[in-house]
């Protein structure tokens, strides 16, 4: 899946980083820059927007008051060069609150709470198909049958995934969001870039699991929610 993003703020450099920022990360569309609140308004009536990237400080209209006031509300993470309007910030439901200048890390670890709250909800949302056995995959303009119970974990590689089985691997052109929605209950996301079968897992500890002899990573803000599941 591609989220589309439009970042808000009245200074040129602090576009201009936030747009480089999202360059470097894959699924994720910049729609449109805007310098202010009343330009971003334009673009929220003709576009959806899945993640906004909003200043709070900006002339005219404040970014909270324009957010506030929005009846169609995207996913938001503020940005702002003044530490004091963070609480405000999070009582609109903020994603996260980015200070100024906003390092690559930081930026970063925002993008991953907001995968996180996505993924969380697109598995809520998507039609059970616990009882089903297998999926098709395309491949080399065919459809092969892909078992579920053969399926060990799966790996992003930017446009692509590879899809781990006990038999042999499969390189496809999918986002690893887009194909953790046709996946059953048994899998969990372990990080951005990881997706296991939980049978399969033959031990864990906090920084990863293991499928016998492999060892997937689980990124930071994902592990609460793997240890959970690992442990029903």
């Amino acid at each position: 899946m591609i989220y589309k993003c439009l970042i808000v703020d009245d200074e040129e450099l602090a576009r201009r980083l936030l747009a480089n920022h999202l360059s470097q990360l894959e699924n994720f569309e910049l729609v449109a820059t805007c310098e202010s609140a009343i330009a971003a308004n334009k673009v929220l009536k003709e576009t959806v927007i899945d993640l906004l990237f909003l200043d709070i400080e900006m002339p005219v209209l404040k970014g909270v008051d324009f957010f506030r006031n929005l009846l169609q509300k995207p996913k938001v993470i503020f940005t702002t060069a003044y530490r004091d309007y963070a609480v405000e910030g999070f009582e609109l439901d903020a994603i996260d609150y980015l200070l100024k200048p906003i390092t690559f890390g930081r930026f970063f670890k925002a993008i991953e709470k907001f995968e996180n709250l996505q993924s969380s909800n697109e598995r809520s949302l998507a039609i059970p198909i616990a009882k089903e056995e297998f999926m098709f995959i395309r491949k080399d303009r065919k459809q092969v049958k892909l078992y579920f119970d053969d399926l060990l974990y799966i790996t992003s590689l930017k446009d692509y995934i590879k899809i781990h089985t006990t038999a042999e691997n499969h390189t496809i052109k999918h986002s690893i969001t887009a194909f953790f929605e046709l996946l059953d209950e048994r899998f969990v996301r372990t990080h951005r870039s990881y997706i296991v079968n939980s049978d399969k897992v033959t031990a864990y500890t906090a920084q990863d699991v293991e499928l016998g002899t492999v060892e997937i990573p689980i990124g930071e803000s994902y592990r609460k929610q793997v240890e959970a599941y690992l442990k029903r």
